[in-house]
């Protein structure tokens, strides 16, 4: 994007979870806490492949919750190029026609890498990345009221088709990638958002690796 920068060796952090655990407010409450100037922050929301891109059959729904619908492989290249101090490209996903738009959200290289997505964990070659792994742990039905209102509230849904998709693809994808997954994680945070203790320690532990003298020095070089 910006040319070769020197490499700032950032710390990367992974937040995981089911749908609507509370992934989000997790990383905005480490945003708030450790300050936006200091994260480059990535959503695999945002690299969901455009429709036209996913191979489906007549009559049967895209099982939107299966890790082959998203473009993995560009989150995994984006990471990188911010390790080496580079500025990305973020694709921006509309979630109402299931396409990307020509627009993109450019981020730039942070001292810390914060990456957030249903199934970050579930890929090998993604999950490797990561220097911490956080798991975000909530009750299924919690889980499910908090999906229910957001796609009805921000994405157009019905109630049925909700309903739906959650029995047929979201339960059976969670409890086949999501939920295996939480064994790779370094810190699991019960009841999401709502566990400020957790995220108080959480963000404590970043702030104190952006004080180290290595990663310091590393900035200084930028």
């Amino acid at each position: 994007m910006s040319g070769h920068r020197t490499p700032i060796n950032p710390v990367t952090i992974g937040v995981a979870g089911g749908t609507g655990a509370g992934k989000t407010t997790v990383s905005r409450a480490i945003l708030e806490r450790v300050g936006t100037e200091n994260i480059a922050y990535l959503e695999h929301d945002a690299y969901y492949k455009d429709l036209r891109d996913l191979p489906f059959s007549a009559g049967q729904p895209i099982n939107f919750d299966h890790p082959d619908t998203l473009e993995t492989s560009l989150l995994i290249e984006h990471i990188q190029q911010l390790k080496r101090g580079e500025a990305v490209a973020v694709p921006v996903y509309d979630f109402t026609t299931f396409r990307r738009l020509d627009e993109v959200r450019i981020v730039h290289p942070q001292p810390i890498i914060l990456v957030e997505g249903i199934l970050i964990f579930a890929e090998p070659e993604l999950r490797k990345l990561f220097d911490v792994r956080i798991f975000v742990d909530t009750d299924p039905d919690i889980r499910f009221i908090r999906r229910l209102k957001r796609d009805l509230a921000e994405r157009g849904r019905t109630v049925d088709s909700v309903i739906e998709q959650y029995l047929n693809s979201v339960r059976p994808m969670h409890l086949d990638f999501v939920e295996p997954s939480k064994r790779y994680a370094d810190v699991i945070i019960p009841e999401g958002g709502m566990n400020l203790v957790a995220i108080d320690m959480v963000a404590a532990r970043i702030r104190s690796m952006l004080e180290s003298p290595e990663l310091r020095s590393s900035l200084m070089r930028r």
